[in-house]
This record gives structure tokens, sequence and C-alpha cells, in this order.
């Protein structure tokens, strides 16, 4: 009988709960690239400038590195497909507000609380972490399962992307009109959630530490506020200061944390040699993965005619580059369950840092030309794309009982500050050595010395990423003893 129930609960893993978890995170994707090709659209249909629209990615993903903790937890303790659904409904209804928002503050609020879709990939790796639990390949299913729904993320970004490019022409000057499409979808997202979607696993005990819950928002917001700061006050001291002040805000926060019964983030979990490098990793895989799009799209749009250096691509052809890189992420994503039972899980996410490290530090002696620069940032997506789909299912397969939430929560909120920090840090180096016009006029573009800065710091955060992965215990990536029938 127990093998009858194992058979049947990995074909409702396999076939039921995955298909439609995949229907959710490709309306994750979809909302991660519709709005890039539309940010200029927004800023006039606000009447803002082009810069003001950097407000908007810091209100998220300040918002989005609160929001994740916190709902990772609900779910270890309400139900994550309960918490699964309420952050799809919130995300509708901000979705929905951004369709009619017609002025800028209220589209700032609605833009950062739609953040808590972030929260979606971290509940459901623990939701099928929990389907699977007790079943006699628990990892190797989570790890199939988690790639399969980060495939269908970065192929809704794909879609998402090249949608709303051709809906942004087409309706020209209606940019409301193409503003409802990914708000349609959530609510599909909504009745997917509410209809298709089990919850499964236990829940594990206690609540939501609400005082560790402030503590952290005003460490992040002070931290992610300096940090934006930074790109917004060029040259100036205090944003660093106020950056520091958030990071040692850190002190009284664990001290807190630990004092509690149930906290909203164990330090403990750190202590955990199976935990903190890959807590570490997904850190340091933030500075690539969300630090360096920007200053790869504006390297590609830099005329060498002018600055000596740059691809002088227009629009349409650095969506080459970057469909290029997001193709090669979703490939990477795909063939990390099957590298892994090839090789080993630890030795596919040494070989997916190595990669990732390999295509941006190639990057530094080749970057003058198109085909050398699709090419280093294929290799470098390939890796990437293995780990974002490994990071959470290792976190979950390393977690206690009761906290795979938790802890797949918080590979999201340290890749998030990881590529706030690189995003931040790249700014003042591609500002620094600013190139000036032959007729003595300050350039528009950044630095070269810049551009040799973040390909050379994505390379080396990668490579010691790898590090980090070389000592993770082998149990991380070990099924749990299956549990006996009474």
């Amino acid at each position: 009988m127990a093998r009858t129930r194992g058979v049947r609960g990995a074909g409702r893993l396999g076939g039921g709960l995955v298909g439609w978890l995949v229907a959710v995170e490709f309306t994750s994707g979809v909302l991660q690239g519709y709005y890039v090709p539309l940010l200029t659209d927004i800023a006039r249909h606000l009447s803002i400038t082009d810069a003001d629209v950097n407000w908007l990615e810091a209100a998220q993903l300040m918002l989005s590195a609160i929001a994740v903790p916190v709902l990772a937890k609900l779910g270890d303790v309400h139900g994550h497909r309960r918490v699964l659904l309420a952050s799809a409904v919130v995300t509708a209804a901000a979705t929905a507000t951004l369709a009619v928002a017609s002025s800028f503050p209220v589209f700032l609020v609605a833009w950062a609380v739609q953040g808590v879709y972030t929260a979606w990939l971290p509940l459901q790796v623990a939701l099928i972490h929990a389907r699977a639990r007790g079943l006699p390949d628990t990892a190797a299913r989570t790890r199939r399962a988690t790639g399969a729904i980060v495939a269908a993320l970065q192929a809704g970004a794909i879609v998402g992307a090249l949608g709303a490019g051709q809906l942004g022409t087409a309706l020209a000057g209606r940019v409301q009109l193409v503003l409802v499409v990914p708000a349609v979808l959530v609510v599909g997202v909504c009745l997917v959630v509410a209809f298709r979607v089990p919850e499964a696993g236990a829940r594990g005990d206690g609540r939501v530490d609400s005082g560790g819950a402030v503590l952290l928002a005003l460490v992040l917001l002070v931290v992610t506020g300096g940090l934006t700061a930074v790109r917004l006050a060029d040259g100036a001291a205090w944003p660093w200061l106020l950056t520091a002040a958030g990071v040692l805000l850190v002190v009284p926060f664990v001290r807190y944390e630990l004092r509690r019964p149930d906290p909203l983030v164990d330090p403990r979990l750190f202590r955990d040699p199976a935990m903190w490098p890959v807590q570490l990793t997904a850190g340091l895989f933030g500075v690539s993965v969300l630090g360096a799009q920007g200053p790869l799209s504006t390297y590609a749009r830099t005329d060498p005619a002018v600055y000596g250096y740059g691809l002088g691509l227009s629009t349409g052809s650095v969506s080459v580059v970057i469909g290029g890189y997001v193709v090669s992420l979703l490939v990477g994503a795909l063939l990390f369950a099957r590298v892994s039972a090839w090789t080993s899980p630890r030795g596919t996410l040494v070989g997916a840092a190595v990669l990732t490290g390999t295509g941006y530090l190639l990057l530094v002696p080749f970057s003058t030309t198109l085909p050398q620069v699709l090419a280093c940032m294929v290799v470098a997506g390939a890796g990437s794309g293995a780990l974002v789909a490994a990071l959470p299912a290792a976190a979950a397969t390393a977690a206690p009982a009761g906290r795979t939430g938790v802890a797949t929560g918080l590979t999201n909120t340290t890749k998030v500050l990881g590529g706030t920090f690189a995003s931040a840090t790249f700014a003042v180096a591609l500002a620094t050595g600013a190139p000036t016009l032959a007729d003595g006029t300050a350039g528009t573009a950044g630095s070269l010395g810049g551009y040799v800065t973040v390909w050379s710091v994505c390379g080396g955060t990668a490579l010691l990423a790898a590090l980090a992965l070389l000592v993770v215990p082998r149990r991380a990536f070990a099924d749990p003893a299956p549990a006996v029938a009474p």
C-alpha cells in the first residue's frame, strides 16, 4: 500500500502540481520581461523623466526583499498554497492599478506592491518539496520540478519582452491599454492557484515574528535606500554612510532573532554547514544576474566611432544580445536536472558557477564585436540558468522540516541584496573616468574602465561562488531518509 501511495504521489507531483505551477511561473516571467521595453512610454505617460524610472526599480527591489522572507515564513506556518494565492491576489490588484494609474505616486506604490510576486518561486519550491517529502527521490524530484518552473519563468520573460514590444508599437500612444495584458494574466494565476493547486505537506509550528519583520524591513530599507542614493547623489559621502548604518543594524536584528523561539529569519540556519554556502552563493550570484544587465545594454548601445569602445547597436539589435542571454538561461535551467543525474548535483552547481564566471571574464578581452559579446553572454547565461534553478532546490533540501519556505526565501533575499549592492557599485564605477568628447563636452557613455570593472566583478564573484559550493556537505544534495510507516 505504501508503494502504491508513493507512485500515485509521484504522478500527481509530476503531471498535476508542477504543470499548473509552470503556468504560474510563466506569468511571473512575463511580468519580469513585459515592462522593460515600455519604460520610456510609461515615463512619457506619467510626465516624468527617464531618470525617475530608477525609483520604480528601487521601490520594487526594496519591497520584494522585505516581502519574500515574510511570505515564506507565512507559508511555512499557514500553508504555502494559501500564501501563494494571497500574494497572487495582491499582485493582481497592483497590476490592474498600473493599467489605470495616471499619476507617478500612485504608479510608484502599485509598482512596488506588485513586487510581492517575487515570493512565488520560493513558495512554489517549498510546495513541491513538501509534496515530494517521503518519496524515495525527494531531492531529485525537487530539482527536476524546480528546473521546469524556472524554465517557464525564463520563457515567460522572453514572451513578455517580445510581446510588449509588438503591442507597444501596434498601440502607440495607448500605453494604458497595453498594460491591461499582464493584469489579465495575473488574474488567471489567481484562478489557477485557487482551483488547481492543492496544499501539501505538514505546516511548521509557531507564528510570524512581527518584531523581526519590522527590524528586517528597517535593515533592508536603510541598506537599499542608501545604495539607491549612491546612484542618485553621485560623489556624495552620505549615501555610503547611510548604507553602513544599515549594515550595522544587522547586529541588533540578529541579537533579537536569536532570542526569539520562532524567528522570522533564523540566524542559526547560517551556522549549518549545508546552508551558509548556498546562501553565500545566492548573494554572489545576484551580483551578475541582477546587477549586470543594465551595463550590458548600455555598453551595446555605446557608439565606438565616438567613444572608441562599445558596439553601437540599435535598440532592435540590442535585443539580439539580451535574447541570446535569456535563451541560454532557459537552456541552462532545462539542462540542470539532466546534467545532475549524469554527474552529481554538487559538480553541476560548481560547473554552472564556473561557466557564469568564465563568460563574464571573457568579456574583458573579447567585447569589441557583436559575435564576441553574444558568445560570452551565452556562456554566462547557461551557467546562470542552472544556478537559478538549482539554488532554491538546494536550500529546500538542506533545510530542516518546517523551514523550507524560509530557506528558499532566503536565497531570493540574498540574491536581491547582492544585485542591489552591485547595481549601485557599478553605477559609481561607470561614472568614474567618464569620457569627454572631442569638443570638450561631457559624454553620456560610461567609462571603459567601469565596464571592465563590471565584467571583472561579475566573473570574480561567480568563481567565489564555485569555491563556496565546494564546501557544501554531501547531505545538502541527498534525499531525506524515508519515513517509516507505523
